[in-house]
């Protein structure tokens, strides 16, 4: 059974150029402006740096340790007080 259409609205051809203009939303100006990052706070206990400072100390030991005697020269002759005194001491012996 075919039944007829009866309340068809018509269309309005619209040019390529006025399709293609949007204007501006309030939305839009409000997204373009930077947001502030939000900032954490961290509190880092006495005993947290006492034992990041000890963990420093025994790196440095280590460091020490394993340096050749040439370095352990170059170093002094550029200043570097721990290194004369490891010179220093070593000559003592």
């Amino acid at each position: 059974m075919a039944s007829s259409i009866s309340n068809i609205t018509p269309v309005h051809s619209v040019s390529p150029n006025q399709a293609a203009v949007v204007p501006p939303t309030r939305q839009s100006a409000v997204a373009s402006k930077p947001q502030a990052a939000p900032t954490d706070t961290v509190n880092i206990s006495a005993v947290a740096r006492a034992s990041s400072a000890a963990l420093t100390v025994a790196q440095s030991v280590v460091q020490e340790a394993i340096e050749t005697p040439a370095q352990t020269a170059r170093e002094a002759g550029a200043g570097d007080q721990q290194a004369r005194r490891l010179l220093a001491k070593e000559t003592a012996k």
